[in-house]
């Protein structure tokens, strides 16, 4: 289902035109209401939207970091100084989920909160639900911005039924006498509930549930363990990615499963940069490099050039579901990156190369740098969980090593560990830890 049609199959080249137009005003917006935006861009001599041009323009303009905004709370604004509404403006104040830091306060307009809801609801429909049918969340959305997403689904039109994490019985007992046709939660959840059906004798595959969708961390694009999920819930998994300082799903993937359509188009501006220089990299078919976003009518906090820290992958060849605007797979989060040798090595990317060698193991791996910081000496440790009943094996863990190296171009020393021993996560999967 295309929720709006009339936007989602633009042709792209208009929609930037359009796109344009409302940078401008928004550049308008921020030098007149924000402190922390005037400052910043009257520093690199832009005092009027005039001296910034338009979109072609943009990477002219410097880069928004997190941490930049963080410095600028205190005690008597602990939103930050790039808040540009007035309190009687704002009808909802969010947190981050804090996952590479102390969360962030995320303010939002009726306006905002409506455009958020509108760009989340074009993600998750076009995973292939449909008005009339019910959806099961294990989000335990509370204070965060996940919360808003939940919106999106009676938008779509569907039922939701929300159970939330930490429930696990709960949520098999609501599959099983709700039956509802789709479920979302994160790959690590979704995997979870695989192994704990299998411990009580169940089986996913028998339920009603045809769609999985996941989302709040990478993973669900990465073909072993979506192969592992679709095994095991006997239904077609696609992501969704949002950015909690930016949006909610702006990112949602179609039945053509071939990486994220951009739902929130005509809401943001997506561009890609180096993540080691921050010079801007051409959006083409086939680029990667860091995922940069630029809000286009935000009212209540809006960020120009903000830094999601997301490694991606980028489409923009024609998709057959009709909508035209670009994708992205994203490959892991640019902060979790380890240089190992001058190699770039991404914990997913570790976990995505041993789930080849699934059914032998579990598909569970765990990163353990010998040393705080992100360059390390090779070889690397990782350990990888066994499928239960495998016993270890130094040919399977020589096999791995090898294949480390072929794909990632890294050293690893591979420790086989047993089944169940690495933690399981009903939220968010821990895939570094570094050793004391």
């Amino acid at each position: 289902m295309i929720l709006d049609p009339d936007v989602e199959t633009r042709s792209w080249e208009e929609q930037l035109v359009r796109d344009d137009a409302s940078y401008r005003a928004q550049l308008g917006y921020l030098l007149s209401r924000s402190v922390f935006y005037r400052e910043k861009l009257r520093a690199a001599g832009v005092e009027s939207p005039a001296d910034a041009g338009g979109l072609v323009e943009i990477a002219a303009l410097p880069l928004t970091e997190k941490a930049e905004i963080r410095a600028t709370t205190s005690s008597e604004n602990p939103i930050g100084t790039h808040l540009c509404a007035g309190t009687s403006e704002l009808v909802r104040i969010y947190s981050t989920s804090g996952t590479t830091g102390t969360p962030s306060y995320v303010p939002l307009t009726a306006r905002d909160l409506d455009d958020w809801v509108t760009g989340s609801a074009r993600s998750y429909a076009a995973s292939g639900v449909e008005a009339g049918q019910r959806i099961v969340s294990t989000y335990n959305a509370g204070p965060f911005v996940a919360g808003a997403a939940l919106e999106s689904f009676e938008r779509v039109g569907l039922c939701h039924i929300p159970i939330g994490t930490g429930h696990t019985a709960r949520v098999i007992k609501a599959i099983d006498l709700l039956r509802p046709e789709a479920a979302v939660l994160t790959p690590s959840y979704a995997a979870y509930l695989v192994e704990w059906v299998e411990e009580h004798g169940l089986d996913l595959r028998g339920s009603s549930v045809e769609r999985v969708l996941v989302a709040g961390e990478p993973g669900g694009g990465e073909p072993a363990l979506r192969a592992m999920l679709e095994q095991g819930w006997g239904a077609k998994v696609t992501e969704a990615m949002g950015i909690g300082d930016i949006g909610i799903s702006l990112w949602g993937e179609c039945e053509e499963q071939d990486g994220m359509h951009l739902g929130a188009r005509g809401f943001v501006h997506p561009e890609l940069v180096d993540p080691d220089t921050g010079e801007t990299l051409p959006f083409e078919d086939g680029a990667s490099g860091e995922l940069v976003l630029t809000h286009l009518r935000h009212q209540a906090a809006p960020l120009l050039r903000f830094r999601t820290r997301d490694h991606v992958r980028v489409k923009t060849s024609p998709c057959p579901c009709g909508r035209t605007a670009p994708r992205v797979r994203c490959v892991g989060r640019t902060d979790d990156l380890l240089i190992v040798r001058g190699v770039n090595v991404f914990p997913t990317a570790v976990r995505e190369v041993v789930g080849e060698f699934v059914p032998r193991v579990s598909g569970n791996v765990l990163v353990r740098p010998l040393s705080r910081g992100v360059k390390q000496d090779p070889p690397l440790p990782v350990s990888v969980e066994l499928a239960r009943g495998e016993a270890a094996d130094e040919a399977l863990a020589d096999a791995i090593r090898d294949r480390l190296r072929d794909v990632l171009v890294v050293q690893t020393r591979v420790e086989l560990v047993p089944w169940a021993s690495l933690q399981r996560s009903e939220w968010k999967a821990k895939l570094v830890e570094h050793r004391p």
